[in-house]
């Protein structure tokens, strides 16, 4: 654990609003609070520097320390304290499951109190009385890895006897129906059911939670036969029925429905992944709105990260005359120190600059806290070197994972909050270790544009994708010319929606950054601080959704690529993703187009053939993740490519997406000239323009020479035209 970390209950805030600050604090001392505007967030001494500027306000002050508790691992928790009593001297218990790793040690599958069943260290069924006597099902062999099973438990404490029972439901498990009786002790008395557990045991607190899915859970007031509850129509309709959840109502949501008569509806914490394929899932249908029965299970994961719902040490309220930017509020005592950043948006319905910078929050989500596999000694050497924030979350798991992680059990991670410590968002925090460069990616990397717009005594307001999800155009609808950041990857149908349309009613867009606009994404209904990607069929991917999981839980619609979603990243800008290599960078070369009247004014100043072979981000302005033109996705027709990169290494590859074979795909062209960035120019019907640069190190080329070069000359030209109000000529030819 960090000896202090903490987060805010919002990455974005206007002026008069309130943000809540969580803290969590090891030590026996106090902590101080400082507000800061933050320029550059990049500790590369080579570079402009880190650079923030300290704010006066009350916030400003020590604070008791304390720590805030959290654990990992999703289950469901149903309070049955008003239930009424069991009356038949006996229960059962019963459930579909299907673990995925039953050798990881012991893992709760329901928890009633005085019994509970389990996978235990070896992966054998087992249920408990009391918290102390176990009962073990040993005479076939452990459970298999990724196989459905019907678990099943029968407690007659008038007898004295318990009945442990599990069918496997594969065809390729052959075991048939295995079923043992136990002897047990009397009970003098009903045993009381206060609270049931799912997905984990209580002790008095949840712990070894399960990794796998589970459906069909039922509780009976009776001794059964298994051959009682073997079929969901048996055993909802017996009429000993006491409880059941029926986990394929509500899937948007954190609730869960038991559907028998005492209604012992339950709550899911740490968002497992729910519009998952269930036992009886056929094939037939891909979505789960289409075929509910079919999907009527959740995945628990031990790793699973949500709301940490630690409670408020303090709140700022952001003054009425605070300039619009990115901030941070460092905290740091004898022990330690941490920073919480967030946004500040001018005040809504209003406009304080020309220039509004589109801040990509939802990427930086699910981007958060990435254990990176290049975490090592090499990253915290630099991180010390040059005074760089110091906590990687490859050092830190405890704080839950990105979703371009997999779970200890080897699914991906679907979901990911802001509701918890996000270390790699903090200012100052290192990506690469090993970049001739800064090495810096999102948050740092999206300061260089900042940085120079500050240099420039540019005004600029921040809005982030999160104001455009909820308020659409209207958040940005007024802004002369509307700036994204280096790397706007994922987007709600909402946010992309904005865009759009500021673009069609004649705004002037500068996407200035690579791999934008690339994966939809959906918001939890409950909580909108939760994000869920399901990354469906092919695009550049460190794990795959499983077959018949391709729709996104939390909106029901189609996950994966917008390509996919027929909306191409090259209707909206022009360029679409096309390439990734190596954190290296190259340059451009001018086209032809460049000498274009329509595009001319663009290069004003600069004679240069060759753009950008320079810069804090590989060393050059067209490098890891690039875009290019593409008419068969949507290019404009009068989009003008004036420069294209080139001299990338062989470390590039292009996107699985366009690949048909080996040999071929689908641009029908060498495979080589997928490879390349494209910088592009066209203008829109409306009077507006768009203005791409299709590589996600662009912006780390504006600071390099104390920012006088071609790349910062390039955008200045690009911005105090687009800022003038003369509509663009749109070309009828």
């Amino acid at each position: 654990m960090l000896a202090i970390t903490g987060y805010a209950n919002r990455l974005s805030i206007r002026p008069g609003e309130t943000l809540e600050i969580k803290v969590s604090s090891q030590s026996v001392h106090p902590y101080q609070a400082q507000l800061t505007r933050v320029v550059c967030a990049d500790p590369n001494p080579a570079g402009p520097g880190w650079q923030e500027i300290p704010i006066d306000d009350p916030i400003n002050t020590t604070y008791p320390s304390r720590v805030q508790p959290h654990h990992l691992g999703s289950y469901m928790f149903a309070d049955a304290g008003e239930a009424p009593p069991l009356s038949k001297g006996a229960i059962t218990l019963t459930a579909l499951m299907y673990p995925t790793t039953p050798v990881r040690g012991v893992q709760g599958v329901m928890d009633i109190g005085p019994l509970s069943l389990a996978i235990d260290k070896q992966g054998y069924l087992c249920a408990t009385l009391d918290k102390s006597t176990v009962f073990t099902l040993t005479e076939v062999r452990p459970l298999f890895e990724r196989h459905w099973y019907q678990i099943f438990c029968c407690w007659n404490w008038a007898a004295g006897m318990i009945t442990l029972g599990c069918i496997p439901q594969s065809t390729v498990e052959k075991r048939g129906v295995l079923q043992k009786e136990f002897e047990c002790p009397r009970a003098t008395r009903t045993p009381d059911i206060k609270n049931v557990s799912i997905a984990c045991l209580l002790n008095p607190n949840p712990n070894a939670f399960f990794n796998g899915k589970i459906e069909g859970v039922c509780i009976y007031n009776n001794a059964l036969d298994l051959s009682h509850v073997s079929t969901p129509e048996l055993s909802r309709t017996h009429p000993d029925l006491y409880a059941a959840w029926d986990f394929s109502l509500g899937i948007g949501t954190d609730a869960t429905t038991d559907i028998g008569p005492n209604q012992l509806h339950g709550t899911l914490h740490n968002v497992p992944t729910r519009a998952v394929t269930g036992s009886n899932w056929s094939g037939n249908e891909m979505c789960w709105r289409h075929a509910r029965d079919e999907y009527a299970a959740i995945h628990f994961h031990d790793d699973d990260a949500g709301d940490f719902k630690w409670e408020t040490d303090f709140v700022f309220t952001v003054p009425e005359n605070l300039q619009s930017g990115f901030y941070s509020i460092n905290l740091t005592n004898k022990d330690g120190k941490d920073a919480i950043p967030f946004y500040v948006c001018p005040p809504k319905g209003t406009r304080q600059a020309d220039i509004c910078v589109v801040i990509p929050t939802f990427t930086y989500v699910v981007y958060g806290n990435y254990v990176r596999f290049d975490y090592g000694e090499a990253w915290e050497r630099r991180a010390t070197d040059w005074g760089a924030y110091p906590h990687s979350p490859g050092a830190h798991p405890e704080y839950g994972l990105s979703t371009y992680n997999h779970h200890s059990d080897r699914s991906g991670v679907s979901y990911s909050s802001r509701l918890r410590p996000l270390l790699n968002l903090r200012p100052g925090y290192l990506i690469f270790p090993h970049d001739t460069g800064s090495g810096l990616r999102h948050v740092q990397a999206d300061t260089h544009l900042l940085a120079w717009l500050e240099h420039f005594g540019y005004s600029y307001d921040i809005i982030t994708d999160e104001e455009l999800h909820c308020e659409g155009v209207a958040a940005i609808q007024n802004y002369p010319v509307v700036l994204t950041g280096t790397h706007p990857e994922y987007h709600t149908l909402e946010s992309w929606q904005a865009f759009a349309d500021y673009k069609e009613s004649g705004g002037r867009l500068c996407y200035l950054g690579g791999n934008g606009f690339y994966w939809r994404i959906a918001v939890h209904q409950e909580t909108p601080g939760i994000l869920e990607i399901r990354r469906a069929e092919s695009g550049i991917r460190v794990w795959a959704s499983e077959p018949g999981e391709y729709y996104n839980a939390f909106d029901g619609q189609y996950g994966g690529l917008w390509t996919r979603n027929g909306r191409p990243p090259q209707q909206l800008v022009g360029v679409g993703f096309t390439s990734q290599g190596n954190f290296v960078g190259s340059y451009y070369r001018k086209t032809a187009n460049a000498t274009n009247p329509r595009a001319s004014w663009i290069f004003e100043g600069i004679d240069d053939d060759i753009l950008g072979d320079f810069g804090l981000s590989g060393g050059g302005a067209a490098g890891f993740e690039v875009d290019r033109a593409e008419p068969r996705f949507g290019t404009p027709a009068n989009a003008l490519i004036l420069a294209s990169s080139e001299g990338h290494s062989d470390f590039f590859m292009a996107v699985p997406e366009e690949m048909m074979t080996p040999l071929a795909n689908l641009a029908d062209a060498p495979m080589d000239q997928l490879i390349r960035s494209d910088m592009v120019f066209f203008e829109t019907p409306s009077g507006g323009a768009v203005f791409s640069v299709g590589s996600i190190t662009f912006c780390g080329s504006l600071p390099h020479d104390k920012f006088d070069n071609n790349i910062s000359t390039l955008l200045r030209n690009v911005i105090n035209r687009f800022v003038e109000p003369d509509p663009f000529s749109y070309p009828l030819s």
